[in-house]
């Protein structure tokens, strides 16, 4: 699906529809901001689709992306409830124990 097909709509489906973009969401959880020469080679998925995986993301308002001239910073959007909740999760899962 096209970064275009994402509107306003925001389905759980949509999110987790990848695993790639369900690797940035991790990595990003984790690491907080990052550019997307890192998330690239942290990830191993390769440019295009690292961009195409954010474009969506943006999109859904669930990351943020911050331009200092040529270079561009990815985070979640915090402001978000959804996205600070899934970031939440995130984090707890990394840092729970297992029973």
């Amino acid at each position: 699906m096209a970064a275009s097909d994402y509107t306003n709509v925001l389905n759980i489906e949509d999110i987790f529809a990848s695993k790639g973009r369900t690797k940035i969401l991790h990595l990003l959880a984790i690491r907080g901001e990052m550019n997307i020469s890192e998330i690239v080679k942290k990830t191993n998925l390769n440019h295009l689709n690292v961009k195409n995986h954010l474009k969506i993301l943006v999109k859904l308002n669930f990351i943020q992306e911050k331009e200092f001239g040529r270079i561009r910073i990815y985070r979640f959007k915090i402001e978000n409830k959804k996205a600070r909740s899934l970031k939440n999760l995130i984090e707890f899962w990394e840092n729970k124990p297992l029973d």
